[in-house]
């Protein structure tokens, strides 16, 4: 497998266009059989940028507008202090960072959604309008980050085709995680599978590039989900669910964060 050079966050925003129009269709059989596909629009629910050099961002953006992001180095040696002082035996069961977690870099920008599912916008739309304020969200590459930048985004239904009565498995909701560094994806796939941890999206590391399209897949490393019930979405043949959530939790405890929608989806299941 062929290391991924970089790509474009502007490119990696447009790729959400349409569905953050239209929605994003999943194909879905239900219990009885019947076949629908159920429409999902995403919306930035978290996202940490860390890079290699310090950059400049104006931060009246987020002050002016309330919203719960910054951009800021001074944290970073509190964050490397917490590390530190933490224990490795409570917090890194599944060790996604490794030595990363002593040098993450410089936190360029940060923003976490805590607004009412029904009010955000939509992420194609939220990215651009984060960006007037800090213009390396469209503007940086992978190539500039340092191995924890993350995001995750929010999954929530809209509609399904064709249009079925009182069927509440298909009023989940999902949170997916993915890395959206160049640096991560070299030593990714043997850090998981050193340590334990779930093996990407059907053996695909985060990054796989496909030579024949020349498109770079990220595939989430994360999951959480919001209002599952039955077994629609938890059978065997659906993936592992809880090796998923496992390290999602584990890399949101690595890095001390606390992500609102997270915090909401594991306290509210069903």
């Amino acid at each position: 497998m062929d290391s991924v050079e970089y790509f474009n966050l502007a490119d990696l925003w447009e790729q959400y266009y349409e569905w953050s129009a239209y929605g994003a269709g999943a194909a879905v059989q239900l219990p009885g059989g019947e076949k629908v596909v159920q429409y999902y629009v995403p919306y930035l629910s978290g996202i940490q940028l860390y890079t290699n050099k310090v950059l400049t961002a104006s931060r009246s953006f987020g002050e002016d507008n309330g919203m719960d992001l910054w951009s800021d180095d001074e944290d970073n040696e509190k964050m490397s202090r917490s590390w530190s002082s933490t224990s490795d035996e409570s917090l890194f069961s599944c060790d996604l960072l490794g030595a990363n977690r002593k040098r993450p870099g410089h936190l360029y920008f940060e923003f976490f959604e805590v607004g009412s599912p029904y009010g955000r916008a939509p992420l194609i739309d939220k990215v651009y309008e984060l960006s007037q304020g800090f213009p390396g969200l469209t503007s940086l590459k992978s190539s500039d980050l340092s191995p924890v930048s993350w995001m995750a985004v929010a999954w929530y239904p809209i509609y399904h085709i064709p249009y079925q009565r009182s069927v509440k498995d298909l009023s989940a909701c999902f949170l997916t995680y993915h890395t959206i560094s160049s640096s991560f994806q070299d030593h990714a796939l043997e850090t998981m599978t050193n340590s334990g941890c779930h093996r990407i999206a059907n053996g695909k590391q985060n990054g796989h590039m496909d030579k024949k399209s020349n498109t770079v897949s990220l595939p989430p490393f994360g999951l959480a989900a919001h209002k599952i019930q039955g077994s629609l979405w938890t059978n065997p043949m659906a993936g592992d669910y809880r090796k998923l959530f496992s390290a999602a939790d584990s890399w949101l405890k690595q890095l001390g964060v606390q992500h609102h929608d997270f915090n909401f989806f594991i306290t509210h299941p069903m």
